[in-house]
């Protein structure tokens, strides 16, 4: 599941306030030292407010996923979908010091610049410095870790390869169309 976060680091943010879900989008990186999540958050984001002391919040990482044609089976079949996701609950904690926003903006740059490191965010950046007034950060103990896959795991060897052919295909070849339309 981690290796799932770290290789997927968007997680959908669920809080409920008022019974109503919030939901925003945005990357955690999990932190190896202490096992918890490190985020960023608007401060014009509703869910900021809740981005605070003890709150109770979901998150969840979606993986590859695809559609699975029985075509790709040497066995008889149904059509399916195929996905890996993990979905936690935490517990969240802000993080008020404008010097561990900083760092903390550094380092998750530099985890998602890997492997290449083509960008580097220096710490005197002007641009940064005028923007961490906007900028709320949090750090979510997990609480509660599942698993859920679907990855053809039920079939014989040869149609679980064929499966995760599939999934490896398909997530490749559908992001190109896709862009080029959004784009």
């Amino acid at each position: 599941m981690i290796e799932v976060i770290k290789a997927y680091p968007l997680a959908t943010v669920i809080s409920v306030k008022d019974n109503e879900p919030l939901i925003t989008h945005m990357p955690l990186i999990y932190r190896e030292s202490d096992g918890k999540l490190i985020g960023h958050i608007d401060i014009y984001n509703p869910q900021t407010k809740l981005m605070r002391d003890d709150y109770d919040l979901t998150a969840i990482f979606s993986g590859p996923q695809c559609y699975i044609s029985p075509s790709i089976y040497t066995t008889t079949q149904l059509p399916t979908w195929n996905y890996i996701k993990v979905h936690l609950k935490g517990t969240v904690k802000a993080i008020e010091s404008k010097d561990a926003l900083k760092e903390s903006l550094i380092v998750m740059t530099e985890f998602l610049e890997q492997p290449d490191h083509k960008y580097v965010l220096e710490a005197n950046n002007p641009r940064m410095d005028s923007n961490l007034d906007y900028i709320k950060m949090f750090e979510i103990t997990i609480t509660h870790w599942e698993g859920k896959f679907k990855l053809s795991q039920d079939k014989i060897k040869r149609d679980t390869e064929a499966a995760k052919q599939e999934l490896i295909r398909a997530n490749q070849q559908n992001i190109e169309p896709f862009l080029n339309k959004v784009f």
